[in-house]
């Protein structure tokens, strides 16, 4: 069974339809209790880090995802989720996030010709082909929706990168955790060949 974390800030629909179109049978949920029964879990999350932060408190929930992650069980942190596994954000200078990783979170600089938010379809530089990106392409196009990136202090743990007027740190892998700045739900058979390569760890 696959986790789905719903502590009010993730875009559970459609990480929940992707799962169940790959034959996955996903359970949405904010109990605690019910993330420690699970084979594996998926943080989701939109919006800003600091209102997502204080809805993981008050679901009691930041020491049961840390205690997942020790657990050596699959973890994957999508978009916003990514971001809080880190140790705080320029969007929320005084916000702590789970600190999983080290690393911050910083704001896409201002560069002539291109929008923040960076939204829309980007190509990776893959490190990393273990994991998520077993048997994928090169370079997969996957969809984005951000407008702050992550630097991670730790080099190795970089899956791929992105450019966009910064070199992005797009995903992450470490042992049994990964997370993605990009959405692989929204990233059509790439994305969902990803998610595939994930319930595949699933013991």
């Amino acid at each position: 069974m696959i986790a789905v974390l719903d502590y009010g800030a993730g875009n559970l629909l459609s990480v929940e339809k992707a799962l169940r179109f790959i034959g996955c049978d996903p359970v949405v949920t904010a109990d605690p209790g019910r993330l420690q029964s699970a084979s594996a879990a998926i943080l989701p999350g939109v919006g800003a880090f600091g209102d997502a932060m204080s809805c993981l408190r008050k679901s009691g929930l930041v020491r049961p995802v840390l205690d997942f992650i020790d657990s050596g069980r699959p973890f994957l942190g999508i978009c916003l989720g990514m971001q809080l596994l880190f140790e705080g954000s320029e969007e929320a200078p005084d916000v702590p996030g789970l600190g999983a990783l080290k690393g911050r979170i910083y704001r896409i600089p201002d560069t002539p010709g291109l929008k923040i938010p960076h939204i829309g379809w980007n190509s990776l530089n893959i490190k990393d082909r273990d994991g998520l990106f077993a048997g994928l392409e090169e370079h997969p196009y996957v969809y984005f929706v951000h407008s702050y990136y992550l630097k991670a202090d730790d080099r190795d743990i970089v899956s791929s990168t992105a450019g966009y007027g910064v070199t992005i740190d797009a995903s992450i892998h470490r042992k049994n955790l990964f997370a993605t700045q990009f959405h692989p739900e929204k990233s059509g058979k790439t994305g969902l060949n990803m998610l595939r390569n994930f319930a595949a760890m699933i013991r």
